[in-house]
Order: C-alpha cells, then structure tokens, then sequence
C-alpha cells in the first residue's frame, strides 16, 4: 500500500511496538491514545490467532502485552507472513498455527508499509 493512503496519518517509528489488547463484549481490542485508536477490535481470523496464542496466559481477557515488530528480537513467540491486500488491510499467516489473519488499515499506523514478516509476542501482564 502506498504513503498516500496515510497522508496526515502519524507511523510509530519504534521498532519495537507494543499494544495492550484486552477482551471487550467477546471480542479482542485495543486502546492506543498515541494513534486515537480506542476499542480497535481484531478480525478476520486475527481473533483467533489471539485465542491461541493466550491460552496459556494468566487473565488475558483482562489485558495481555502484544509485542510486535517487522525485525526478529529474544523470546518472540509467533512470526506471521503477510499474504495479500484486502479491504486496505493485509493478510498475514502463521505456519506454525497453519492460520491466517487479517490486520485492518490501522496497521499503517504502525508501518509506513505492510511488513513482509510481524514477529510477535504474547506475554501477560503481571
């Protein structure tokens, strides 16, 4: 996806990031006041990546650390592959879960472009 579609739009240039996802009605979001995002809920099969992914975490219906970025670091617990464009959003999939997940046009709040691998981990909060 191109800059244009971001015009105006500020890119985290951490390149480590982290969100705090949490379950709100059923279904996964997150709140992130340095991008305006609030209740940004998870979809199309990220959802159940998450499901997953926090099995084995303490309350993470509560809030769990996600941590992500498009460069390996120590004790990532996932890597996803990105696949295809769809809806301004990109498909991402796991081989390790045999899994595929969308992440909409919020991901470019994070990334000037659509990473070719998120390395990413789960972890709880204590």
């Amino acid at each position: 996806m191109s800059n244009s579609a971001n015009s105006g739009k500020r890119v985290n240039n951490n390149v480590i990031k982290l969100i705090k996802p949490y379950s709100y009605s059923g279904t996964w979001v997150f709140d992130d006041e340095k991008t305006g995002l609030i209740k940004e809920p998870f979809v199309g099969g990220s959802d159940e990546i998450i499901d997953f992914m926090v099995q084995e975490l303490k309350r993470p219906e509560d809030g769990f650390s996600l941590i992500f970025s498009e460069n390996p670091f120590p004790n990532f617990n996932l890597e996803l592959n990105r696949l295809r464009e769809e809806f301004g959003g990109w498909w991402y999939a796991s081989n390790k879960l045999q899994m595929e997940g969308w992440l909409c046009p919020a991901l470019f709040l994070y990334f000037e472009e659509a990473p070719l691998r998120l390395y990413v981990l789960f972890k709880s909060i204590d």
